[in-house]
């Protein structure tokens, strides 16, 4: 039994795409949740992982058979932002892309079923382009306008994944200066609850969301940027 467990913290976390773990801490933080498993394939942070959670690490996203993971109340995931960031080369969320994982955390989250869903990301996935088959937002728009016509973008293809998954999402950037860094590091957080669900973590979740500050301190549910 691990000391979280033996300390009461009974919702489950799972994470995808894990690094070194930071917004696996920042889970169980705001949540009072334990982490029960991981996903990495980086060989120096999974070292870290180990030290820090010393729980099963499945690996590589695209090979898990998610109806044999254990079940989670909270599942995160910072899927890799090399294709949106302006750092990288803006190939965006499409086929083939590193960013394009992003497909597979969405069929965990389908298989799964986890009350909340948290993702993470660089600002550049608000801008970024992207594909999906999402019911909700199917093709190539119709979110944004481009020149060549509409434009769908990372961001929006995330939150009609979700909510052609049934989930009710609200997002934010967040810049680190927030909480103290002395640079901006601007990132997208994307806090989803099951339109079916229940119970203490997902009203944690709705908290945690609706509480969220950007740099000019208005408040998510005030602010119009802040989408519900």
């Amino acid at each position: 039994m691990s000391r979280r467990e033996a300390l009461g913290f009974n919702v489950r976390a799972g994470s995808i795409c894990s690094g070194a773990g930071g917004l696996d801490l920042a889970i169980e933080a705001a949540l009072g949740a334990r982490t029960v498993w991981q996903t990495e394939i980086d060989p120096h942070a999974s070292l870290v992982l180990e030290e820090r959670f010393g729980v099963p690490n499945h690996g590589d996203i695209s090979t898990v058979d998610w109806s044999t993971v254990e079940p989670v109340d909270v599942l995160s995931g910072g899927t890799p932002c090399q294709d949106m960031s302006p750092a990288g080369k803006r190939a965006g969320m499409t086929a083939d892309t590193r960013s394009g994982l992003w497909s597979h955390m969405a069929t965990a989250i389908s298989i799964l079923r986890p009350s909340v869903v948290v993702w993470e990301n660089v600002q550049g996935a608000l801008s970024a382009r992207a594909t999906s088959d999402s019911d909700v937002e199917p093709g190539a728009g119709p979110v944004g306008d481009g020149p060549g016509g509409p434009v769908l973008r990372a961001a929006g293809r995330v939150l009609g994944d979700l909510a052609s998954l049934g989930y009710d999402a609200a997002w934010e950037v967040v810049s680190a200066a927030d909480v103290g860094a002395c640079h901006r590091r601007n990132r997208v957080f994307v806090v989803a609850v099951a339109a079916d669900a229940g119970g203490e973590c997902a009203q944690s979740a709705v908290r945690a969301g609706m509480t969220v500050r950007t740099d000019n301190q208005v408040s998510g549910q005030n602010d119009p940027l802040f989408r519900q």
